[in-house]
């Protein structure tokens, strides 16, 4: 069961991106991922995209303790817009290309634009672009539409991403997520809109309405930055776990947002004591260059060279967090 890793301190969530619609990517990535031991995989909320994760886990062949999850969110989280550029406005510096993370931005009829299934709306390009040429679109966050397909497909949690700032929004969103899905939630959230009492009401209003442990708290220290690889990139989702967990809630917390390889180390050493680790971007980044490669699957070498890249990482993390 999915309440059993989180209870053993053995959660190692690969985060494949909210916004990530590249099946073939996904399906590369929970496939190498679950070979190296990651038991909680985190895609887009799309029947084609979780259809893809399932080929993944069936691929590595290994069908028990292994999970999947959805991420919705509300209208104004980033996770669930998409980058447009203004091809009027681009002066074409590519400066947006070197920054994505993602190799979402194409040069394509002459001019760059956007490759919606690889874009996870991290907003990189944006903070780069000298001319004003980039905006974020929003996507669909119409539940009743989104997530019935998927529940019937089979999935074992949703989560859901808020600020806390969304007023009635927020409620009547957890109410439909609740009235739809009777597994387990997980609840993404930071510290960048609301203040740390008005959080931990917050969230404890929310909680209410469940029973105890069926949620899972991820603390999003600074959402999509984890590219890094050291303690001050991981700090701030160390220091919000902290905070759900001096507030003593019936749930379980876990870190993402700004995670990498030392981060169940930080908690350690910090005496935070998490149940998980959910990393998104730096688990793809440092496998990226082979899961690129159309030859993947059946080229043995770059499987092997992939495998000992990921299961350093799942090692690492898992052995940190016990």
């Amino acid at each position: 069961m999915l309440y059993d890793i989180f209870k053993e301190k053995r959660c190692f969530k690969l985060i494949c991106g909210a916004g990530n619609e590249d099946v073939n990517e996904v399906e590369k990535l929970i496939y190498l991922y679950s070979l190296s031991g990651a038991n909680f995989f985190d895609v887009c909320a799309k029947p084609e995209v979780l259809l893809a994760a399932k080929k993944g886990l069936e691929r590595a062949g290994i069908k028990e303790d292994r999970y999947l999850c959805v991420s919705v969110g509300a209208e104004s989280d980033k996770h669930f817009c998409k980058a447009k550029i203004n091809t009027e406005n681009c002066i074409q510096c590519a400066s947006c290309v070197g920054v994505c993370t993602q190799n979402a931005i194409e040069f394509q009829n002459e001019h760059y634009e956007i490759n919606e299934k690889r874009c996870i709306g991290c907003s990189k390009c944006i903070d780069v672009c000298p001319n004003n040429a980039i905006d974020l679109v929003q996507k669909s966050t119409d539940y009743k539409e989104i997530l019935p397909p998927l529940i019937e497909i089979g999935l074992d949690c949703v989560e859901f991403h808020i600020l806390g700032d969304e007023g009635e929004e927020l409620f009547e969103k957890w109410n439909e997520i609740n009235s739809m899905f009777k597994g387990p939630i997980s609840i993404s959230i930071n510290r960048s809109k609301i203040g740390d009492e008005d959080l931990i009401s917050l969230i404890s209003k929310l909680l209410k309405t469940r029973d105890p442990y069926s949620v899972i708290i991820q603390a999003d220290g600074i959402p999509m930055s984890g590219g890094k690889d050291s303690y001050k990139s991981t700090l701030q989702a160390i220091s919000t776990a902290d905070l759900f967990l001096g507030a003593n809630l019936e749930c379980f917390v876990m870190c993402s947002g700004g995670t990498n390889s030392k981060t169940s180390e930080l908690a350690k050493i910090c005496s935070v004591n998490i149940q998980g680790v959910a990393i998104g971007s730096y688990a793809r980044k440092i496998v990226q260059e082979y899961t690129l490669r159309e030859d993947f699957f059946e080229n043995k070498e770059i499987l092997e060279k992939a495998l000992s890249v990921s299961k350093e990482l799942v090692s690492k993390i898992l052995s940190d967090l016990i």
